[in-house]
């Protein structure tokens, strides 16, 4: 089944990078990329949590909402928190991080077939803007449907159902933010490749399954490449 076939490529993905010193290297320069701003900005958040619920209710005198109110400032906190994290990931994925995703599928590449596949023909500087023309449409935007689709959430009956579901969004598209580097890196067409994960569905949800695991998460996905990688060429190969 597709889905368990999801986290054991994510699995794999990790266990090959901590065999192969260059993919180690660099998976462990994105993972203190995504932290360090991860860390700072949540680290805003937890510090001002007071303030910023301040400025949507007023803190009461006394009585039991006192404790209510303490209770809502965490929750808030907590909520901010998460969409520090999203906000830390793509600023590390559009200035930094999608050249290091990049080479690692391409080193990968190469590990797997003994050479690389239609190799990019472009200066460097030409390279990485295409690069970040293609990670606008493939992550930035499905990400921030995510958490809109997060945020109604919190003003609806149904709450927790669309949070669940909005988490599970957002994994998928982030599970095809890894999927994509190599039939992006072909100049495939964009319509083929946004084809490639309505067929694949099941298989992106297990693989970003392991992506929804708070802090854990960015380890995951600093190695989450490798594995992806792994399975476009399995697809490629049947």
């Amino acid at each position: 089944m597709e889905f368990f076939s999801g986290i054991q490529y994510n699995i794999k993905g990790l266990l090959l990078s901590l065999k192969t010193p260059s993919l180690l290297l660099l998976g462990l320069l994105r993972f203190f990329v995504v932290f360090a701003l991860t860390l700072s900005l949540s680290g805003l958040i937890l510090l001002h949590h007071d303030n910023i619920l301040s400025m949507i209710w007023t803190a009461p005198d006394g009585g039991w909402l006192i404790y209510v109110w303490h209770v809502a400032s965490w929750l808030l906190s907590l909520f901010l928190a998460g969409i520090a994290m999203i906000i830390a990931y793509l600023i590390a994925q559009l200035f930094f991080c999608v050249f290091i995703m990049d080479y690692m599928s391409r080193i990968t590449e190469r590990l797997v077939l003994g050479h690389e596949k239609h190799p990019v023909q472009a200066s460097w500087v030409a390279f990485f803007i295409y690069l970040i023309r293609q990670e606008i449409p493939r992550a930035v935007i499905p990400v921030l449907i995510s958490i809109v689709i997060m945020g109604l959430g919190l003003f609806t009956p149904i709450s927790p159902a669309i949070l669940i579901i909005s988490a599970m969004a957002g994994a998928m598209f982030m599970a095809w933010d890894n999927t994509d580097l190599v039939p992006a890196r072909r100049m495939k067409p964009f319509s083929e490749r946004l084809g490639f994960l309505k067929r694949h569905l099941l298989f992106h949800l297990g693989f970003g399954l392991l992506f929804l695991i708070p802090w854990l998460n960015i380890l995951i996905l600093s190695f989450a490449p490798v594995g992806a990688t792994l399975y476009v060429i399995d697809k490629e190969d049947r």
